[in-house]
């Protein structure tokens, strides 16, 4: 997609949950697509003067009248997005249709659509809510190469965006789209045993994200390898060494695989 895009079309989000939510925030924020452009579904009433409050887009009780759209994202559970495809299936025939239900493959979705209907699926993240996501991009099997970039070009208004083949979908939400939280367990340890210390609360707490996002940000813009930049902080008999030597003895890195592995077979599950 060329610099400056913006999308011209009829977009319909169904759900006004949270990640409903950052993705409007997002979209409109950025201003790839102008909110008199967007249809949120939302059940309760309070959460569609909510939405409309905030972002300035049409917000309504049923996904009826949501439809038709050029896009539809369906930002459901996956627990329910078969029933609510069902249910609109027929209004969606036409619709280059985006799913960001963990775990629900193109193809089980494709079975409840109308023949030929594209789909692309999403696993973005909840940094989206602060236009610092990380999304990954799969097309189906009836999706054009030019759709499934319309919709990376979307989604990386909301941080980063990548497309991958499909198969890789599980692994990566179990990283990116799980990651969030592994990383605020993370902050939450550090902030506590700051606290344990001595520390004020949010002392320890700004400590520990300030860190955090400076060391990706290191990583991102200069390439270092992780293991490197351990070894550029570790000096002969310091401080450093001895904390890192105090995570390896608990297998810390094994802990975080096994983490990632119990997400893969989950998002199975849910298939």
């Amino acid at each position: 997609m060329p610099d400056g895009f913006r999308f011209e079309g009829s977009l319909s989000v169904i759900g006004g949950g949270r990640m409903g939510e950052a993705i409007i925030s997002g979209f409109v924020g950025s201003g790839i697509v102008a909110p008199q452009r967007i249809t949120v579904v939302a059940p309760r009433a309070a959460r569609r003067d909510e939405l409309s409050a905030a972002y300035g887009v049409k917000c309504v009780a049923s996904g009826g009248a949501a439809l038709p759209a050029d896009i539809v994202i369906l930002a459901v559970k996956p627990q329910i997005i078969d029933g609510v495809v069902s249910e609109l299936s027929a209004s969606l025939a036409g619709s280059l249709v985006v799913s960001i239900a963990v775990g629900v493959s193109c193809a089980r979705l494709e079975a409840l659509l109308p023949d030929s209907t594209a789909v692309v699926r999403v696993m973005p993240n909840t940094p989206a809510m602060v236009r610092q996501a990380m999304s990954v991009i799969s097309g189906g099997s009836d999706s054009t190469a030019e759709q499934v970039d319309l919709v990376r070009a979307l989604f990386a208004a909301l941080g980063r965006a990548v497309v991958l083949d499909e198969r890789h979908q599980d692994a990566a939400a179990a990283i990116s789209g799980s990651g969030p939280a592994y990383f605020a367990i993370v902050i939450d340890a550090l902030a506590r045993a700051g606290v344990r210390q001595g520390l004020p609360r949010d002392v320890a707490q700004a400590l520990a994200v300030q860190t955090m996002r400076g060391t990706a940000e290191l990583i991102d813009q200069t390439g270092l390898h992780p293991e490197a930049l351990v070894d550029a902080v570790t000096s002969p008999g310091g401080t450093t060494i001895a904390a890192v030597e105090a995570l390896e003895a608990r297998s810390l890195r094994a802990v975080f695989a096994e983490a990632v592995t119990a997400a893969v077979i989950r998002a199975k599950e849910l298939a």
